[in-house]
């Protein structure tokens, strides 16, 4: 181990604001009252206490080479930030599911929202590849994005796991099941017992212990996924159906969905008409490329009417829903200042939520990852 102890420092409150901040010893977190009595409704920061600690390996012993600068005037670097994140965001998940924080399929729940997200159809790998996203934190500092599905984020975090699940899944495909990302994690974290002093890596570090784990050309698989953009690039979604799912899509929200919007503070049509409401019926978010954005519309519109009745969340969900199989459009009248306007959207595809369905006679590999580990 690289530490003598390690302490969560843990505020369970809501006078503070939440914020999971790593240590090589210790990491400071704050989340909502209902963190522990409510699991469900909590299940947006479930994984909080798994990233954080598993940070303590990750980011903060064995740290990226060009974030381990020698003194205050070498500017870090982030090109590594898929594995410092990416790699944390996936173990935090797996290990909040193996300590029993959350259950398989809310575990399920959140890797198909990921995976809705950065499917084939995702705007923004149109022009940016995840690798330019380490980019994110020095050019945007995680300001308000006018359009976020095409202008991307910090994408290495939820798109960097969906990576290391596909990794995770082909060690264990190819080895014949014997072998997993576990073992990775073993070689190139758990090494070097009782030095506290970070251990640097870099690319080639990666590839290395990979190839070590299991013989693969694991510097190709990685660049093409990190480096992929346009037409031809696809979502690193063959971690989900090598680990025996499919992403599909059904007419109610999933737990952790459900969670997430409620934390948001927003109700969800982003993969139906494509846009996002609040409570007040004001539009917070559009897809890009959708009905919605196709229409014009942006953030900031109030919907006022939805086909003649008093807009709300219910009545929207309610038309899109009766839409499905006919021809008549989805009427909505919108307000903004003094300005009203009536779009017809000619929408027929009915509400659409992600969810993970099993391929019956494969192995159930994400069951396998996401269940506790014995000695």
């Amino acid at each position: 181990r690289h530490y003598n102890h390690y302490d969560f420092l843990l505020a369970v409150t809501d006078r503070l604001g939440g914020i999971g901040l790593e240590h090589q010893r210790s990491s400071e977190n704050s989340v909502d009252t209902k963190y522990f009595t409510d699991p469900t409704g909590t299940l947006a920061d479930r994984d909080l206490l798994g990233h954080e600690y598993t940070h303590s390996w990750n980011g903060k012993w064995r740290r990226p080479a060009d974030q381990l600068t020698p003194n205050l005037n070498e500017p870090l670097q982030n090109s590594l930030l898929w594995v410092y994140e990416g790699q944390t965001q996936y173990w935090g998940l797996i290990l909040t599911a193996r300590a029993g924080l959350m259950t398989k399929q809310q575990a399920l729940d959140v890797f198909a929202n990921t995976a809705a997200t950065y499917a084939d159809d995702n705007p923004g790998r149109d022009w940016r590849a995840l690798q330019d996203t380490t980019n994110d934190p020095i050019i945007a500092q995680r300001r308000p994005q006018p359009w976020p599905s095409l202008q991307r984020s910090e994408d290495y975090y939820r798109e960097g796991a969906m990576i290391w699940l596909d990794a995770d899944t082909l060690i264990r495909e190819q080895s014949g099941e014997r072998k997993s990302l576990d073992n990775f994690a073993k070689a190139f974290f758990g090494v070097q017992d009782g030095n506290w002093d970070p251990a640097p890596y870099t690319f080639t570090d990666v590839t290395s212990t990979l190839n070590g784990v299991e013989a693969n050309d694991w510097a190709t698989f990685l660049r093409t996924r990190l480096d992929a953009v346009g037409p031809e690039a696809h979502g690193p979604l063959a971690g989900i159906e090598r680990g025996g799912y499919r992403l599909v899509w059904r007419e109610a929200p999933n737990a952790y969905s459900r969670a997430l919007n409620t934390e948001l503070g927003r109700v969800d049509f982003q993969y139906s008409l494509g846009l996002s409401l609040n409570a007040a019926n004001r539009v917070t978010g559009v897809r890009w490329g959708s009905p919605a954005f196709e229409a014009g519309l942006t953030s900031g519109w109030e919907v006022v009417a939805v086909n003649g009745r008093a807009a709300s969340a219910t009545v929207l969900s309610e038309a899109i829903t009766a839409s499905k199989g006919n021809t008549t459009p989805i009427q909505i009248m919108l307000k903004r200042g003094d300005r009203f306007r009536t779009i017809d959207f000619a929408y027929h595809g009915g509400l659409r939520y992600p969810h993970l369905e099993r391929i019956e006679g494969t192995p159930d590999r994400l069951g396998d990852i996401l269940s506790p580990r014995r000695r």
